[in-house]
């Protein structure tokens, strides 16, 4: 017989059941950090040049990430909060539908990055013949190939949903290896393969997530009852409510987060005024600073089920009792890579850089962001409480907002001597705003929640 590995999030100690879900979806993204580090470190060997393509052509793929959401966060809410009522069939139901959706936009999307591809890359007038190129065709693989990873977030979603974090954490697991050896093979042409550089890179990113995305269908089809991807009908029409619910509530995430990359990349605009060294800073800060924000926002993954699940099932208590756990451990993450970052920007900077120029701008980039660290962390594990009550709505509106803020402060503040700083100044203050008042938003809802009071420790 085969074990199941879902989780009932409903009953049972909190802080257990929490660490059994949290940690496998931490691990996880644990990976997905060292997946894009690894990416940036072999690419680092090529230059500036091919790191700021690579960063410019990866802006297009982290920008198809807010479609992505609407399924995935529609389809994981109602999925867990049906769970958490016990009805197993709609939950499937609204798996099948989320799976649809994905399919369609995933492929959509990549035929329009395919088909626009230089007038999309026209945006950030790159001035650089060979930085241009490789943004163009680190692009043109990754977002041709882009409905495997719209597939694998969701599949990760609903797995999530029903309490199964071990299975994508094993499925990245095994994403993250292939990736670590392809990356070398690929980009500086080790044994008998060509030196195809960001080609290389774009090929090996790709070749990850088509192994991520079997692992999970296998493991899917294999599982125990009532897993409720077992029986995912793709091709099956379901009444129009349970699109219009995944619509509802994955929307204004899908808003959110599209917003949010459409800002991030008005500013990468902006950046690139300071040449190609800013650029590649930019892209590669992120991707060290996703240790922090992968991390948290995983966390606020199985928060976001715990959540949803116990919303279902009526139980308020375990959903405060749960979140304020999942405060103080996120916090103290957050405080943990700030000290990284601001004690120690030199030999991060060194892994990544090897030019005098882009390691000055990634010491200031890592010092300036660091101290926003833990109120990025709180937020994010915020978000994902609050969109498991269905709150997804007022957490677009909080973040636009303030997310929107940072384009006029850039501006400002980088019109001072500030210069380049300033921008990342810009991120910083908004990042610390957007935690405080996603905290204090949590705990205003929570005084009004409906439901029982069970004390379950």
């Amino acid at each position: 017989m085969k074990r199941t590995t879902s989780l009932n999030l409903t009953s049972g100690p909190i802080l257990k059941t929490l660490s059994e879900l949290a940690l496998p979806i931490m691990a996880s993204s644990m990976l997905g950090t060292a997946y894009n580090i690894t990416d940036m470190a072999w690419i680092g060997m090529l230059g500036a040049k091919a790191v700021a393509g690579v960063g410019v052509g990866g802006m297009y793929v982290w920008l198809s990430q807010g479609l992505a959401s609407l399924p995935r966060m529609g389809g994981q809410v109602h999925a867990a909060q049906a769970c958490g009522r016990g009805d197993y069939e709609k939950a499937r139901s609204y798996a099948s539908s989320a799976m649809q959706l994905s399919l369609l936009f995933g492929l959509l999307f990549s035929a329009a990055c395919v088909l626009f591809i230089d007038p999309l890359l026209g945006f950030f007038q790159l001035g650089d013949a060979k930085t241009y190129a490789a943004a163009r065709s680190y692009m043109l693989i990754t977002c041709g190939l882009l409905v495997f990873s719209y597939l694998n977030l969701t599949l990760t979603g609903l797995s999530t949903a029903q309490g199964d974090s071990k299975t994508p954490l094993m499925a990245n697991l095994l994403g993250l290896i292939s990736n670590m050896i392809l990356d070398p093979m690929l980009i500086l042409g080790i044994g008998p393969f060509p030196r195809l550089e960001t080609v290389g890179a774009a090929i090996a990113t790709v070749t990850a997530q088509i192994l991520v995305f079997l692992v999970l269908l296998i493991k899917s089809l294999r599982a125990e009852e009532p897993n409720i991807l077992r029986s995912i009908r793709l091709f099956t029409r379901f009444p129009a409510n349970y699109y219009k619910d995944i619509f509802r509530i994955g929307f204004p995430t899908a808003i959110q987060g599209t917003l949010y990359c459409f800002i991030s990349m008005v500013l990468t605009r902006m950046v690139s005024s300071f040449g190609a060294a800013a650029i590649a800073t930019q892209r590669v800060g992120g991707q060290i600073e996703s240790l922090s924000w992968n991390t948290a926002d995983g966390f606020g993954s199985a928060l976001n089920a715990f959540t949803a699940q116990n919303y279902g099932a009526g139980n308020s208590y375990r959903i405060r009792k749960g979140y304020r756990i999942s405060f103080i451990i996120i916090a103290l993450w957050g405080l943990l890579v700030t000290a990284a970052f601001v004690f120690f920007p030199t030999p991060i900077s060194r892994l990544f850089f090897h030019e005098a120029d882009a390691i000055a701008i990634a010491v200031d980039y890592l010092i300036i962001i660091g101290f926003s660290e833990a109120f990025m962390s709180v937020e994010l594990l915020t978000i994902g409480a609050l969109s498991g009550l269905g709150r997804t709505r007022l957490c677009s509106i909080i973040s636009i907002v303030l997310t929107g803020a940072r384009i006029p402060l850039a501006m400002l503040l980088s019109g001072t001597a500030l210069g380049l700083n300033g921008i990342w100044w810009a991120l910083t203050l908004t990042s610390i705003t957007k935690g405080i008042v996603f905290t204090l938003t949590f705990h205003h809802i929570c005084k009004h929640l409906p439901g029982k009071r069970v004390r379950t420790i």
